[in-house]
């Protein structure tokens, strides 16, 4: 297998590396890969992960939700509850930092397509990339979408987009600093990017430590603390003007967590976990399961 080792970290180029944990794939392989801490600024990422060419076999298995769309056991319906109030929420959040009523929006790493679908009928000029092919075609079954593959990014041309969001994404992709100055160029001047990333600061993260389900390696190969966003998005030009918890996300994540654990009764405990971390993030935002990060350009 082609692996990918890191020999300099992606934010401050530091090479001093230390192993923080060890975690499973527990989705597809049963394998184990290291998690370590960039010494110097503290990022954290999966180490020694499966190259791009080669990593899609992990991400091969009916359970994988964004992809597969499965309704299969409690879990996954709570997923889909909380999917369908998080689409009103994020178009609003939309709306609210773009200042528009309508623009053009670039969704990137769509999954099976409900986001850039619920915007294209609020009357948004909507392009959605996706890199499953499985789960391009069931937005194009299900949504009449015409999901691109990755590589059309390329392809755009500068200033194009309105807002670019990217919700659970970021986390999975391979070219980190590459997609941040794409991300640059092809968004307007005053324009916004959404990130959505889980946050290894979390609550649920320090709880459940390598058994948290959203270090999911090694299909997340980055752990964005909010610092650490922050850092990135300054390093490429943009700055944060505010983030959002997510604490929905510590619900789905506690319960697959304590899945993991073999717990008896996951969804019952996860719930309980869930609502504890709802509570620590209403006390201190950055305790969220998940961050959700508006940009702005600099020069804007």
């Amino acid at each position: 297998m082609n692996i990918r080792n890191i020999d300099k970290c992606p934010l401050c180029g530091g090479n001093r590396f230390e192993k923080a944990m060890t975690c499973t794939d527990h989705y597809a392989t049963g394998e184990s890969f290291d998690i370590c801490r960039c010494r110097d600024c503290g990022f954290l990422f999966t180490w020694s992960f499966p190259a791009e060419e080669e990593i899609g076999r992990y991400y091969e298995t009916p359970d994988y939700i964004s992809h597969s769309d499965t309704n299969k056991g409690l879990i996954n319906h709570a997923y889909h509850w909380v999917r369908r109030f998080m689409l009103s929420r994020k178009a609003r959040l939309v709306r609210h930092y773009s200042g528009l009523d309508r623009g053009s929006l670039l969704d990137i790493g769509t999954g099976t397509g409900y986001f850039p679908h619920y915007m294209k009928e609020k009357g948004w000029q909507v392009s959605a990339v996706e890199k499953s092919p499985a789960a391009r075609t069931f937005a194009k079954e299900h949504f009449s979408l015409d999901v691109n593959a990755p590589d059309a990014l390329d392809r755009q041309a500068d200033k194009s987009f309105d807002v670019i969001t990217l919700w659970h994404v970021m986390e999975h992709l391979e070219h980190l600093n590459e997609t941040w100055k794409t991300l640059g160029r092809i968004l307007k001047d005053r324009g916004i990017l959404v990130v959505a990333v889980p946050n290894p600061t979390s609550f649920d993260a320090k709880k459940y430590k390598e058994m948290w389900a959203a270090y999911d390696v090694p299909r997340h190969l980055w752990h964005f603390s909010p610092s650490v966003m922050q850092r990135f998005g300054a390093k490429h030009g943009f700055i944060l003007a505010q983030c959002h918890p997510m604490p929905f996300d510590a619900f789905y994540v506690s319960m697959l967590s304590e899945k993991y654990r073999k717990s008896a009764f996951p969804f019952i405990k996860g719930l309980a976990s869930g609502t504890e971390g709802w509570f620590s993030s209403l006390a201190k935002k950055e305790r969220s399961s998940s961050m959700i990060y508006i940009f702005r350009k600099k020069e804007a």
